[in-house]
């Protein structure tokens, strides 16, 4: 096979999570000569693959197999790579089987370096993510078989292919808040407590606020509210409490104690309850690392593009790996589509995403 047909391979596959439909077993055989590991854990299928050309840097490609469900009113069979109007369509052409398909070919055409090329791959990104890509990290940090540096292929790019990597990721706080009132009868307003009145003048100070100001790789933190309940339906009755939710995409600058004392400072006098959980914590490579110059030094060659960093967009497994001490980039092709019905990338993309990383491994030992 070459790229393209290994790519319309894995788009024909269906393999909506934690399903991986078989395709960890096929790139298991098709990768010849490589040393594989199973992870797997429950109905969630994860594969470390791996093979040590000699003594060296340990450089990781991973990425996952699963997609998500398909949707309606496609124009063609989205478990199948449809070629027309010059592109590919199909469930998972951009997020993230063009990426799986052009590391896992440019490692099958590399016939030497000097260390150990790898994938980790796993069927549960796009779910919990829970026994993924973290029970593999997991596996190898305690067989001391952590790489140097990895590059995750989820879909970066922006307008052009080329023109983004990500070398960083916000991390995301969601906040569950419960303010009290006091339920009374809506023709004695006096006698109750009313939460709905009582956040109507907080909202104004707290809805869509930045908490910080960001800087030079990350956006701002902003307080988004994502719903808020509360009353009986009826008319005549005002209610006993009401519950808001929120996310934080939060970069270095702020934290939940942070939030805590942000919502402290504006509920102040009211009665209230708040729990925060945190699926995912911000990161940010430097961009003096290894594979961080070896990336865009791999993109320009290939396509005259000197990709910009960002840190935008929602979480990837990077965010697993990056505590791991692991260098850890991401880049891949456009993402246009991603999630979307008419899901497509181009043949071009999958092509030149597979030249920049058979470059990248051509020159990881350059200086």
């Amino acid at each position: 096979m070459d790229v393209i047909k290994l790519f319309k391979h894995l788009v024909g596959t269906k393999s909506e999570t934690p399903d991986d439909g078989g395709l960890l077993d096929f790139i298991e055989e098709y990768l010849e000569g490589f040393e594989a590991v199973r992870v797997d854990v429950a109905d969630v299928k994860n594969l470390f693959i791996y093979k040590k050309f000699s003594e060296g840097e340990h450089l990781c490609f991973a990425g996952h197999v699963d997609v998500v469900p398909a949707g309606e009113n496609w124009s063609s069979d989205p478990y199948e790579a449809v070629e027309k109007d010059g592109f590919i369509y199909g469930r998972g052409t951009q997020d993230m089987k063009s990426g799986v398909a052009a590391f896992t070919q440019a490692l099958k055409d590399t016939k030497e370096f000097k260390g150990t090329l790898s994938l980790l791959l796993t069927s549960d990104e796009e779910g919990e993510a829970t026994n993924g890509t973290l029970k593999v990290l997991e596996f190898l940090e305690n067989n001391d078989m952590l790489p140097d540096a990895c590059v995750v292929a989820e879909p970066t790019c922006e307008k052009d292919f080329g023109d983004a990597i990500k070398v960083g990721r916000r991390g995301s706080i969601n906040g569950y808040l419960t303010l009290k009132g006091k339920q009374g009868h809506a023709a004695y307003p006096e006698k109750a407590i009313n939460p709905i009145h009582q956040i109507a003048e907080v909202l104004p100070k707290i809805a869509g606020v930045d908490l910080d100001n960001g800087d030079r790789f990350f956006a701002p933190s902003k307080f988004v509210i994502t719903d808020i309940r509360s009353g009986m339906q009826v008319t005549n009755v005002t209610p006993n409490d009401l519950e808001m939710m929120f996310n934080v995409r939060n970069n270095t600058k702020t934290t939940q104690k942070d939030i805590i004392a942000f919502v402290a400072e504006h509920f102040n006098g009211l009665e209230y309850e708040l729990r925060l959980t945190q699926g995912s914590y911000p990161f940010n490579t430097n961009t003096h690392t290894k594979i961080v110059k070896h990336i865009d030094r791999a993109i320009s060659s290939v396509i005259g593009i000197n990709p910009k960093h960002s840190t935008a967009g929602g979480t990837s497994d990077a965010r697993f790996i990056s505590p791991m001490g692991v260098d850890v980039i991401e880049f891949g092709v456009r993402n246009d589509s991603i999630h979307s019905v008419n899901e497509r990338t181009t043949r071009a993309e999958v092509e030149n995403l597979y030249r920049v990383f058979t470059k990248l491994i051509q020159d990881w030992n350059s200086i």
